[in-house]
């Protein structure tokens, strides 16, 4: 059964669809970055992947695809054209041999670091746009 719920008003709505636009031009603006500095959109969500994974430093394929919402097959795909570029290597676990851990080169940590730099100032130049719109949803 669904719980009872308040009727969405006017203003809500408005400040739904102009919050779903600002993250829309976010998103774009993520993709073009990524373009501009040689990557797919999903190269990009990758490198940040790796090095925002909690605690440490490299995941497992199979933590790539949870984090990206891919299947393992893709995240293999996906990773082997990293491998390619240069930007990950695949290095065997020191915990069990059988598994592999992907970390980010040198290389992958310099595109990753100039790509994180712009969204970051990004992210503070629409913050506060966002704030409020966040705001406008719980009237």
């Amino acid at each position: 059964m669904m719980p009872n719920r308040r009727p969405i008003s006017k203003s809500q709505y408005e400040s739904l669809a102009a919050f779903r636009f600002s993250l829309r031009k976010f998103l774009r603006f993520s993709e073009e970055a990524a373009g501009a500095a040689g990557l797919t959109p999903q190269q990009h969500q990758a490198l940040l992947a790796i090095k925002g994974f909690p605690g440490r430093d490299y995941v497992t394929i199979g933590e790539l695809a949870e984090r990206l919402q891919i299947k393992h097959h893709s995240a293999v795909g996906l990773v082997d054209r990293l491998v390619l570029e240069k930007l990950v290597q695949r290095v065997a676990s020191a915990e069990d041999r059988r598994c592999v851990n992907i970390r980010l080169t040198s290389r992958g940590e310099a595109v990753l670091e100039e790509l994180s730099a712009l969204h970051r100032e990004q992210l503070r130049r629409i913050g506060p746009e966002l704030s409020t719109l966040l705001q406008g949803l719980g009237q």
